[in-house]
């Protein structure tokens, strides 16, 4: 890359607000400083670049809740919020995955942008797939790489506690949206989104999922809505085209599997282990019951007084934790 196209690249993720990719492209024209013999440019840029890195690191862990975010009265039951500092790129996902949430990002630090020209951008998320597959992750994540708070709607005060005024409860989280930005996230989702035909559903519910296409439909906040179910088949269909985008995930496959084993045991020594053989031990496990095996044997390692992970520690570890998914 010519210093001109490390220019323009640097505009461009600047203009898109992703400081990662900013300072990964100053660091490439750092390289080809060096390349090129400017050693003192190079070594000014570099100081530069860890000097970007510790300032964002300093107000990354100033970041405190603000009083504004903090639900008070009713809404302290209905919505728990804390501020996560999670970041898209420590998550393990499938490249299709990944792109889509990354588009979702650039639409969200570019929603001035978009709006300034009668478009909108993508914000309002349904996640479907397995139990541990990533979907309360990936709501953390899209928080954290947004700096904004994550409120997760407590369904049991929105439905038990309130028989009879669960509609109304309701308005007020979405009310609740556009007084503050944040990432709204509506775990277990089927509790309010089931089929309205479904026998055994009772009257208030009914109710709870009209009242709550209305509400997503007529929403025009700032934030990100994100709705997240293990069971899609329950969900009414009026749902899903209400949603910007459908997000699904899956179990992972072998390479998926080997790529979360090693981002986990980075830090361990793994050399000559057979990660083909580990990862189609792991095969049919979610990513949360992976990386737990992952961990389990590196516990053993480090109670053993240890450093190297080897494959029968891991193998026993993934079995460990597909017996005990099993019995569950």
């Amino acid at each position: 890359m010519t210093t001109a196209r490390h220019i323009i690249a640097l505009l461009k993720s600047h203009i898109a607000g992703d400081d990662d990719r900013f300072l990964a492209t100053a660091m490439q024209l750092a390289a080809h400083e060096a390349r090129q013999g400017h050693g003192k440019v190079a070594s000014e840029l570099r100081d530069l670049i860890d000097a970007a890195k510790s300032k964002d690191t300093a107000i990354e862990r100033k970041v405190a809740p603000v009083p504004m975010a903090q639900p008070k009265g009713e809404l302290a039951g209905l919505l728990a919020v804390r501020y996560p500092d999670l970041r898209l790129s420590e998550m393990v996902l499938p490249e299709t995955i990944s792109s889509r949430l990354q588009r979702v990002l650039l639409e969200q630090r570019q929603q001035e942008n978009l709006r300034s020209h009668g478009l909108r951008p993508r914000r309002k998320l349904l996640l479907i797939g397995p139990p541990g597959a990533g979907k309360t992750m990936t709501a953390a994540s899209l928080a954290g790489e947004l700096r904004l708070p994550l409120f997760t709607v407590v369904l049991d005060g929105l439905i038990t506690k309130f028989m009879g005024d669960t509609a109304g409860k309701l308005r007020l989280v979405f009310d609740a949206m556009n007084a503050t930005r944040g990432v709204y996230f509506f775990d277990e989702f089927d509790a309010i989104g089931a089929k309205r035909a479904e026998r055994n559903d009772v009257g208030e519910i009914r109710r709870v999922l009209n009242s709550f296409l209305q509400f997503l439909e007529q929403d025009d906040s700032q934030g990100l809505i994100i709705a997240a179910t293990n069971h899609p088949e329950l969900l009414d269909k009026a749902l899903f085209r209400r949603f910007d985008d459908v997000v699904e995930y899956a179990l992972p496959d072998a390479d998926l599997v080997q790529r979360i084993l090693k981002a986990r045991l980075i830090s361990f020594d793994t050399r000559g282990l057979a990660w083909s053989e580990a990862a189609e031990a792991a095969v049919g496990l979610s990513p949360a019951e992976i990386v737990r095996s992952a961990e389990n044997a590196a516990k053993s390692v480090v109670l053993a007084g240890r450093k190297r992970v080897t494959l029968t520690e891991l193998k026993d570890a993934i079995v460990e934790r597909r017996t005990a998914t099993i019995s569950s």
